[in-house]
Formats: C-alpha cells, sequence, structure tokens
C-alpha cells in the first residue's frame, strides 16, 4: 500500500476517507508482522483517522 500522508487526505472527500481507511487496515492485517508495509498501512491509518477527526461529525 502507498503511503497517505495527511496532506493527500486533505484532499479526498469524507466517502474516499473511509474507503482508503478499510484498504489501509486490510494491508496492515495482511502484511508480515513489523515489516515497513505494517507501518505504512499505519501510519496511513494514522492520517487518515487525523483528517477525519478534524473534519468532525458527519451530519446525515
Amino acid at each position: 500500500m502507498k503511503l497517505v500522508t495527511q496532506f493527500e487526505a486533505a484532499k479526498l472527500s469524507t466517502v474516499q476517507l473511509y474507503g482508503l481507511r478499510k484498504e489501509a487496515f486490510l494491508a496492515f492485517t495482511a502484511a508480515p508482522r513489523d515489516s515497513q508495509d505494517q507501518r505504512k498501512a499505519l501510519a496511513s491509518m494514522r492520517a487518515i483517522e487525523n483528517e477525519l477527526a478534524y473534519r468532525g461529525p458527519a451530519l446525515c
């Protein structure tokens, strides 16, 4: 999985972020333990979560 930065996450819609968070989670669980791929996926999840938290709750 490609590393998603905070800057890249800020350009995406909320729906895209939720989809990307799912992809990052799946990449994290599929990667070998303590591998570079697992660290990238974790960093991506953190950037996505930070952006979602910054946006606040979505109103439906």
